[in-house]
């Protein structure tokens, strides 16, 4: 990662949208779960989906600090 990125270079827009919708997805496990009540399984599924979504966004989100480090920052 030698090169400085912009906020307008498609890898950071990629890493931002892979950030955005692992954390719109995040908003909604709490629905799924209530309507999968009873179901076991299905709940084991939903956290372990939201657990990954969770670490997806984290990634993301330290990928773009690295990626935009050496301009001081986005902008």
């Amino acid at each position: 990662m030698a090169e400085s990125h912009s906020p307008a270079d498609d890898i950071v827009y990629d890493l931002v949208s892979i950030q955005y919708h692992a954390l719109k997805g995040a908003t909604v496990y709490a629905k799924y779960a209530a309507d999968a009540e009873g179901h076991d399984d299905v709940l084991d599924f939903i956290e372990q989906v939201h657990q990954e979504d969770a670490r997806r966004a984290e990634r993301a989100h330290e990928l773009l600090g690295k990626l935009t480090a050496q301009r001081g920052g986005i902008g």
